[in-house]
């Protein structure tokens, strides 16, 4: 069993030296703003005209022509003048490094950037063209200049009230992008077969960290070539309570797309975003400026004029054009037809299109398994400077073994064993499902067992008998219901209305269970049809979702469906590929309407024999998840027991916080928020049995947990006459395009933090009086609770709102959990002993005992790591090898690059506030509290018995996050609103895959630009 682990993540050493380097920076050139922004607001209309500069476009196209310059923020507002304003400067580049924009090339750039700043087809108009010669002439005569910067501190920072680290925020890419430049000086990573050459990528403004990736690598899988890169990004964070602040390596793997559709003959690229396209050029973009090793970047966006792609004129390649470099810039149309013949290498510019998963399957696997990426972080150590040491081994904590609770999930290996196992856990859940139903009761108890029902909504014969036999083997049921003896055929089953349904009735000690059987008759499950007599595309489809909701919630209530009686309905649908465009998917049309009659709601998807549809779980398979995911949202829940006997208080129960954001494309294009919360209580009957319970905010109180996910669906209202329809990105970008303004943004965050303060306040009065733990999420929650940021929160305090931090109640915890979201939560592997392979162990881990305590009892650790055993599912070999080309037995060039990797979250526990200290104002508990064994419990929370993998959360919060299926936009993301989820919770790979976000042209949001000088 492996006794340690190891993080990819290095501070300063203690007792080190201070790591400082030299730059040469220049500053802002404020004098330019008066005179600039009468040429950027030429030609607009008074309600129109811009209060700043658009610099984007010209910090994104540095980035391109200038990579090796590292491009600040510009200040929302003029500084004024002192020591805080000379710290910080637009530009940044090494001592070391030649003028990167001498004089000539300076006023190129700026010429084309002039030439973006007015209205469209402004070109034409003689009094801008007047304002343009102007403005050029003005900027010529008065360039910045560089000037050096000695000395700047890179990872020495001071430290908040609670005494975590505080980086300044140029930090986050000075530090990164120096340890960057080191790695780059590294000889190739050899492996066999070849070597890995890494070249730096641009890094705008907004994106906190740097990035390497080494050169296209080809290899072929089912007898295609299929390229992609290794990539690996330097990123800086804090710890709370740690005065330190780290730089994580992580390590993915960047697919490229080269195979054009057989029937376009070009790739495949989604229509409503950009796709980012790597460039690496072999001479300078800019006559006169220094050649660079840098990787540079543009994106394609779809012409609807012409259907076709071109160069996004709002982005590096609009700038370029007027730079007069078309013949540097690949033609669109040749790489999309071609595009084998851009990357690798070869003379002119390279070019490389990123992979979506949108475009279609990619058969290089993604990540990679611990051994690997050990290998490739001993080699990067190699540049690490003297000042800098690994963040110390974390070593097992307490617990035995993996840290299991007492009741966890057994694993039989002999057939009568897997029966006998079998039997137990059917008999939980009805033991379970008849608990939830006496609570949910609202009259005095009856004698006997309660009666539960459920409904099949079913279009296929198929899915319909799958759906039976999976309904009796989740919950243990012999027979078929009945059906048998009262001759029941295919006939009734087709015949049924509501009202007259077909129903299976089973018969335990413990429930009575009823199956009321229908066809999704009359329309209900087809595709949403927008009425062409109402205007706008955005409100016709909101008119569309409002009719099915209606429909569908009469059909039911015709049948019996009473919202007062929360119930469970399995619905069968056709999968979502075959709905397009995908906003007339109707799934979650039902879902509303079924909430609105009572119903609780889970899909199963028509099998197809269609090869673009992915068929790789059999029907059993995912109809029996279905109704396990069904019944989980009914209530039906076994809590992990710890196993911390008196370490824990008696009768703890968990709360956890969730925010569901939401936002919807209108007018105003603000993001919309709500915060809820989710209440699990053990029950004293045992058997790890607990009530979970929702916060009805409108009530002011806790509701059972169906009774709660049926009252968010009036959160989900959609008011048509609002709705306008999706801008792209390109469109976002146009000079003329209504855009939110910084402080159009921030005032409505500082209302929706006001919003969750309140919504805080009530929740937390609502649990005095009895001890609770409150689960909360880092990356989830802390930009709308701010305490929750390393930045801000205090061991033992809490504030919620404006008011001054105080004491925790005595009967309240606060845990944070963080996960690998934002690559905030290090890359890890076990450590093996020499000559084996290091791997992925699960278990709850710590700091080494001899380093865990400082002086005085307040600086025990608080934060502790959890990681959990891999599902069966993924039964992949640590050592799993991605690079190397090996000749197998036949003489032929064999890899293993087309198996994805998984790894388990390293989850962070923050044990934020508890009673331990005795030097606080106000009396602790007789025993105080130990961190490590609230720790524990959340390690333990992640368990549970009726999931058939690791929670990636602990169970309450999982349970939380889950609201947000019923509240969701209708309309907003149409492949996120189709809600094919599953509440598995299985734990994800560790691994971000970025072929999403890049080639969808994705940067950082403001809720990141919030967040990042603060996590």
């Amino acid at each position: 069993m492996y006794k340690n682990i190891r993080r990819s993540a290095y501070h300063l050493a203690e007792e080190g030296t201070p790591w400082t380097e030299d730059f040469h920076a220049l500053p802002f050139p404020e004098h330019w703003h008066a005179g600039l922004l009468e040429l950027h607001n030429h030609g607009r209309d008074e309600e129109k005209r811009q209060p700043t500069l658009p610099t984007r476009r010209l910090d994104g196209v540095l980035q391109t022509l200038a990579p090796d310059v590292i491009v600040r923020p510009r200040p929302r507002i003029p500084v004024e003048p002192g020591p805080q304003a000379a710290e910080d400067f637009w530009m940044y580049v090494p001592a070391s490094a030649p003028d990167p924009l001498p004089g000539r090339s300076m006023q190129q750039l700026l010429d084309a950037w002039l030439r973006t700043l007015g209205p469209k087809d402004s070109a034409q108009d003689p009094r801008f063209r007047s304002l343009l010669l102007a403005s050029s002439t003005e900027l010529k005569q008065n360039l910045p200049e560089w000037q050096p910067v000695s000395g700047v501190e890179l990872l020495t920072t001071p430290t908040t009230r609670g005494g975590t680290a505080a980086p300044e925020p140029r930090q986050f890419q000075l530090a990164t992008d120096a340890l960057a430049r080191r790695i780059l000086t590294l000889a190739p990573f050899p492996f066999e077969g070849g070597e890995l050459r890494f070249r730096a990528l641009p890094r705008g403004p907004r994106d906190q960290g740097a990035e390497l990736m080494s050169q296209p690598l080809c290899r072929t899988v089912k007898r295609k070539e299929w390229w992609f890169s290794v990539l690996l990004n330097i990123s800086l964070h804090t710890t709370p309570f740690d005065p330190r602040p780290r730089l994580h390596l992580h390590w993915g793997v960047r697919r490229w797309a080269t195979h054009p559709r057989t029937t376009t003959k070009r790739l495949n690229l989604p229509y409503r975003e950009a796709t980012t396209v790597y460039l690496r050029p072999t001479i300078p973009w800019l006559p006169g400026a220094p050649a660079t090793e840098r990787y540079a970047l543009a994106r394609l966006r779809r012409d609807r004029a012409a259907d076709t792609f071109v160069w996004s004129e709002n982005d590096t390649a609009g700038i370029l054009r007027g730079l007069s470099l078309a013949g540097n810039f690949p033609d669109p149309e040749q790489l999309l037809t071609e595009p084998v013949s851009w990357i690798g290498e070869g003379r002119g510019v390279r070019a490389a299109v990123v992979h979506s998963t949108r475009m279609g399957k990619h058969e290089i696997g993604t990540g990679f398994m611990p051994n690997q990426r050990a290998q490739l972080t001993e080699w990067a150590e190699q540049a690490l400077p003297e000042t800098l040491a690994r963040v110390p081994d974390l070593t097992r904590g307490r617990g035995k073994g993996i840290g299991a609770p007492e009741n966890r999930r057994p694993k039989p290996r002999t057939d009568e064993a897997k029966k006998t196992e079998l039997l137990r856990e059917t008999r939980a859940r009805r033991v379970a499902l008849a608990a939830q139903a006496r609570i949910a009761s609202h009259g005095p108890e009856q004698a006997g067992p309660p009666v539960v029902e459920a409904r099949l909504l079913w279009q296929s014969p198929e899915v319909r008998g799958e759906a039976v036999e999976q309904f009796a083997k989740a919950l243990g049921l012999d027979g078929d219901g009945g059906a048998s003896a009262a001759h029941v055929t295919d006939r009734d089953f087709d015949e049924a209305t509501p009202g007259a349904p077909v129903v299976l009735e089973w018969r335990t000690a413990e429930v009575t269970l009823r199956l009321r059987c229908l066809p999704l008759a009359d329309g209900l499950g087809d595709r949403l049809m927008p009425d062409p007599a109402v205007k706008g595309k955005g409100a016709a489809l909101a008119a569309a979702v409002a009719e099915r909701r209606r429909a569908l919630r009469a059909w039911l209530r015709t049948d019996g469906a009473d919202p007062s009686r929360p119930e469970l309905a399995l619905v069968e649908v056709a999968h979502r590929s075959t709905f397009r465009p995908a906003s007339t998917d109707p799934k979650f049309a039902i879902r509303l309407g079924c909430a609105d009659a009572g119903l609780l709601t889970q899909f199963v998807v028509t099998p197809s024999i269609d090869r673009q549809i992915d068929n790789a779980e059999s029907l059993d398979h995912r109809t029996c998840s279905s109704w396990l995911d069904g019944l989980r949202q009914l209530g039906v829940r076994v809590l992990p027991q710890h196993t911390l006997g008196d370490d824990l208080p008696d009768s703890l129960q968990y709360a956890a916080v969730w925010m569901v954001k939401r936002r919807k494309d209108g007018p105003t294009r603000l993001p919309k928020h709500l915060p809820v919360a989710v209440l699990v209580t053990p029950l004293p009957a045992g058997e790890g049995l607990a009530a979970v319970r929702g916060w009805d905010d409108t009530a002011g109180q806790w509701v059972p947990y169906p009774q709660f996910l049926l009252g968010l669906v009036k959160q989900a209202e959609i008011d048509p006459e609002a709705f306008t329809e999706p801008r792209t990105p390109d469109a976002d970008a146009r000079p003329d395009a209504p855009r939110v303004t910084g402080k159009q943004w921030r005032s409505n965050l500082a209302q929706q933090r006001r919003e969750t303060a309140a919504f805080l306040q009530r929740v937390l009065h609502s649990l005095r009086g009895q001890p609770t733990a409150l689960i909360t999420h880092a990356q989830n929650s802390r930009l709308h609770w701010p305490w929750l940021q390393d930045g801000q929160t205090e061991r033992d305090l809490i504030k919620t709102g404006h008011a001054p931090a105080g004491r925790l109640d005595d009967e309240l915890r606060l845990v944070r959990v963080r996960g690998c979201g934002g690559r905030e939560s290090a890359q890890w592997w076990g450590l093996a002993d020499p000559g084996k392979p290091h791997g992925q162990p699960a278990g709850f881990w710590a700091q080494d005992p001899q380093q865990r305590y400082g002086d005085g009892a307040s600086s025990r650790e608080r934060v502790f790591y959890s990681t959990t055993e891999r599902p069966g599912t993924h039964a992949i070999s640590p050592a799993l090898d991605r690079l190397a080309t090996r000749v197998n037995a036949a003489g032929n060039l064999t890899s293993q690059a087309g198996t994805s990797a998984w790894n388990p979250t390293l989850a962070e526990i923050a044990v934020l506030g508890c009673h331990e200290d005795d030097d606080l104002a106000a009396p602790v508990p007789e025993k105080p509290d130990d961190p490590e064994a609230l720790a524990l419990a959340m390690h333990q929370l992640r368990q549970a018995p009726d999931y058939a993998a690791a929670l990636s959360l602990p169970l309450p919060l999982h349970l939380a996050g889950l609201a947000q299926a019923y509240v969701l936009p209708t309309l907003a993301d149409g492949d996120r609103t189709s809600n094919d989820e599953s509440d598995t919770g299985a734990e994800d790979q560790s691994m971000e895959d970025p072929d999403l976000a890049d080639a969808a042209g994705l940067s950082t949001t403001p809720d990141d630009e919030a967040e990042a000088a603060h996590n």
